[in-house]
């Protein structure tokens, strides 16, 4: 069983786009399963494969600390058709990295949201034109806005491109807000989840601000992720369609709304 689940997770290139671009077509496993369901026990909630307990990659169990989300990650399992393909579970790829990587060493991940806070998407704003001034000024202002009078962090707006540094003790208000960041032998398992899930949102969205305003259930998913494509909507709106980057965003985006979906659910 546990070669089975390597063969799943590992090898694999998830991306679409990616696959194509280095030709690569992954091998895909076929369902050997009938039936995947939320168990329950003292690490939580574990994922079964009929009643047989589901490995990660680094051979943890794969296991959520609700049943409510351990469900969603076997929804994925049930999803599958005649092959298990892990491009179409994002859930799963992300519980794993909690388990796996996160779990363990919850400070590096904390301090990696925290460099965003340094040179966020939000605070970099076009000097022309003003259509996409006006765009970025209403996407972006309520979030500066909200980490200022929610998490008494006031940010600086740099126009252009260049680096700015911000001030210090704005980053450092903004980084208590990370789920996390105080140092815990035994950290919540919730905690966890929340900080691998505003990583993941951090990384697809170049901003730790709307990641923090997701935790914080300040902003709705589609508004943070409409806000975090402003410059490039504004490009494909004047320049056409771009397949491609089309392509690639429907893959984040399922990403992106793993994560939240964590984060509704830790709340």
């Amino acid at each position: 069983m546990r070669d089975i689940f390597t063969d799943i997770y590992e090898n694999q290139p998830l991306d679409p786009t990616e696959s194509a671009r280095r030709a690569v077509r992954p091998i895909l496993r076929k369902r050997f399963y009938r039936r995947a369901h939320a168990g329950e026990g003292p690490a939580g909630f574990p994922v079964l494969i009929d009643g047989k307990k589901v490995a990660t990659p680094a051979r943890r169990l794969l296991a959520a600390p609700t049943r409510v989300l351990a469900e969603r990650i076997a929804a994925e399992w049930n999803a599958q058709d005649d092959v298990i393909d892990p491009a179409r579970m994002p859930l799963t790829r992300l519980a794993n990295a909690v388990i796996d990587a996160v779990a363990d060493k919850p400070a590096p991940v904390v301090e990696e949201i925290a460099k965003f806070l340094g040179s966020d998407l939000v605070f970099y704003r076009a000097d022309r034109p003003e259509g996409l001034i006006a765009r970025q000024s209403e996407c972006w202002d309520p979030i500066m806005a909200w980490a200022r009078d929610a998490l008494g962090a006031r940010f600086v707006q740099v126009e252009g491109v260049i680096y700015a540094a911000q001030p210090p003790e704005a980053i450092a208000a903004a980084r208590a807000a990370i789920p996390g960041h105080e140092t815990d032998p035994q950290p919540d398992p919730r905690e966890v989840w929340r900080l691998g899930a505003t990583s993941s949102i951090c990384a697809l969205t170049g901003s730790a601000l709307l990641a923090l305003a997701l935790v914080r259930g300040a902003i709705e998913p589609e508004h943070a992720w409409t806000a975090a494509h402003v410059e490039e909507d504004w490009q494909m709106a004047q320049w056409g369609r771009d397949d491609i980057a089309l392509d690639r965003r429907e893959f984040r985006h399922a990403e992106f709304e793993a994560a939240a979906t964590v984060l509704k659910l830790m709340r």
